[in-house]
């Protein structure tokens, strides 16, 4: 007997048997929408080619002064087995090392192998850690990374809370602030990027220690994104990069966990290689839901990340990246003032500006049609409603505070991003 076919409106996705629609990341839309106008990945040369200024990936060949760009991995043998799920010993050495070197000289407690999880892909680290969290109050600011959204909503026992950021302080958040919210609003943790995808507010220095000692003193977990600690603007020095595991008093008691990996801050986002520190019974959490979630990283591109964590290494990169990139920042942010696109505060740290197009004719006055305009003439730039993270989509009928706001890139060469002013130029004045 044949069953009786499923009727459904005309609004109504169709979904295939027990799966849920899932969503795809604001970025993931954007780079497959540029897909079905002919956007080719790869091909950035030449006065036809696209320019990406959305995805969110630094440009990945030599720049002046940076070491050699590693182009071949050497598998040996037992490569071809698995990784560890925590990740290769010597790996997660080579990491503890790095940091007790870049910022804990000098400090009693010191981190060791046993404080580092590796895992495969930045998306990873955060799954397994919010795979980990127990039944509570789980902070998080707005804007901040598209891929939270997901992330806040398919686990289950915790609760996400949005803490507001507005852009008439210029998205700045007190010592005060934080109090207030981790008391009023009973939070067991606050996830953040730091420095803040999209906006690049940084928190820096004294004002980070405070963070941190506020946590402590008030048992908050700090969950610190830091893949842009490295991509930092006005600190001074010669390759200046900032991290909270400068101000962890005990490592193995202050409730502060940070994510980074080769993806941004050494620019090899292709090799999947990202690490959690933290302290001991938190990488026991991380790494057992690692174990049901993804199984583990890849072997050999474990393996060669090794040598990368060398200091004299990250400083000559971190180096050749303050150069290259500050001067990107300025000639985005000129750049961009020109085109008559309000920029609430200049980037401090990552490589994006977070602008916005309300002054701009109609037709391309929101980040929406800024963006499918843009597209139009072939430059990819990421709209910043999707920056609003709303898990659950509890605000869904309300309009979003940065509907007219866009992410812009500078993560690409310079050429590139000539070329995508010049045609954004063209746009904005077809629209005038």
């Amino acid at each position: 007997m044949r069953s009786e076919p499923i009727l459904r409106g005309p609004n109504e996705e169709k979904s295939l048997g027990a799966f849920r629609k899932v969503p795809r990341t604001g970025v993931i839309y954007v780079m497959g929408e540029a897909t079905k106008h002919g956007y080719r990945p790869g091909v950035d040369t030449g006065e036809d080619a696209w320019c990406n200024l959305g995805q969110g990936q630094p440009e990945t060949g030599a720049l002046p002064g940076a070491p050699p760009r590693c182009e071949a991995v050497t598998i040996t043998g037992d490569d071809q087995e698995y990784a560890p799920v925590a990740g290769l010993w010597e790996l997660r050495e080579a990491i503890a090392d790095f940091y007790n070197r870049a910022y804990r000289r000098g400090m009693p407690s010191r981190y060791s192998a046993e404080n580092v999880s590796v895992s495969g892909g930045g998306r990873a680290s955060l799954t397994r850690a919010a795979a980990a969290l127990g039944q509570i109050n789980l902070g998080h600011f707005l804007p901040d990374y598209t891929a939270y959204e997901e992330l806040l909503d398919v686990f289950r026992l915790f609760s996400p809370i949005p803490i507001l950021l507005e852009s008439e302080r210029g998205y700045a958040f007190s010592v005060g602030d934080l109090r207030r919210e981790i008391q009023g609003r009973g939070l067991g943790a606050i996830l953040t990027s730091n420095p803040c995808n999209p906006t690049g507010k940084h928190v820096r220095g004294e004002e980070l220690a405070a963070w941190v000692g506020t946590a402590r003193n008030l048992d908050c977990t700090m969950l610190f994104d830091e893949f842009y600690s490295h991509y930092v603007y006005g600190l001074g020095g010669p390759a200046p990069m900032e991290s909270a595991a400068r101000y962890v008093e005990d490592v193995d008691q202050d409730p502060v966990v940070i994510f980074d990996g080769l993806t941004k801050n050494w620019r090899y986002p292709g090799w999947r290689v990202t690490w959690t520190v933290g302290p001991r019974e938190v990488i026991d959490a991380v790494a057992s839901a690692g174990s049901f979630l993804d199984g583990g990283g890849s072997k050999p591109m474990q393996r060669a990340a090794v040598p990368l964590l060398d200091m004299e290494h990250v400083r000559a990169e971190t180096a050749a990246i303050q150069r290259t990139f500050s001067k990107k920042r300025d000639l985005m942010l000129e750049g961009l003032r020109k085109l008559g696109i309000q920029v609430d505060v200049a980037p401090e740290g990552t490589f994006y500006v977070f602008g916005s197009v309300a002054d701009l004719p109609p037709g391309i006055n929101d980040g929406h049609s800024f963006f499918r305009a843009a597209l139009e003439h072939r430059v990819i730039v990421v709209p910043g409603e999707f920056f609003d993270v709303n898990p659950g989509k509890r605000r869904a009928h309300r309009a979003s505070r940065f509907r007219h706001h866009v992410r812009f890139s500078f993560g690409p060469g310079e050429e590139s991003l000539t070329r995508a002013l010049g045609r954004l130029e063209k746009m904005i004045k077809s629209h005038a």
